[in-house]
């Protein structure tokens, strides 16, 4: 697996300030990071919309967004996956979040999380737990799709 990640965001750790954000959702408006300063993140990655594992983890978050909002936090998906790719994956399983169009991989990279397959490119399954100052307050780069919004409600327990 060395060579196969792309970018410096490898180097990322916990109490770095995260990397900027500013990509369309899959209604084509453009959510940036900074416009949610105040909020605690969720920024979770993912290789592929509407693809087995892709689509238990996207609703998890789904069947966890109360508790989730009621804790203050926001969630945001990225893949490299186009807007309307998104916007059908949202609308097929109900997802009441967005879903970032990250086509380039710019954001994945800066993340460490673009996995260069030969001409194939994909985001990694990664996600980060982004504070209300946007300081990563927990990494998860080893994510179980169908618990990770559990995982991630009982991290910010401790963290907060």
């Amino acid at each position: 697996m060395r060579g196969l990640f792309s970018g410096w965001g490898a180097g990322l750790q916990e109490g770095m300030q995260a990397p900027p954000v500013d990509l369309p959702d899959q209604y084509g408006r453009q959510q940036r990071l900074s416009d949610y300063r105040g909020k605690w993140v969720v920024l979770y990655f993912y290789p592929r919309d509407d693809t087995p594992g892709c689509t238990v983890e996207a609703c998890n978050f789904r069947d966890g967004m109360d508790q989730l909002r009621a804790l203050g936090v926001e969630v945001l998906g990225v893949s490299l996956d186009s807007a309307e790719s998104h916007a059908r994956f949202a609308g097929k399983y109900s997802l009441l979040f967005p879903l970032l169009a990250d086509a380039g991989g710019k954001v994945a990279r800066s993340y460490g999380c673009l996995l260069s397959l030969g001409p194939l490119k994909v985001a990694k399954r990664h996600t980060f737990l982004i504070d209300d100052q946007g300081r990563v307050a927990k990494i998860y780069r080893r994510v179980k799709p169908r618990t990770h919004g559990e995982e991630i409600i009982t991290d910010l327990g401790l963290l907060r």
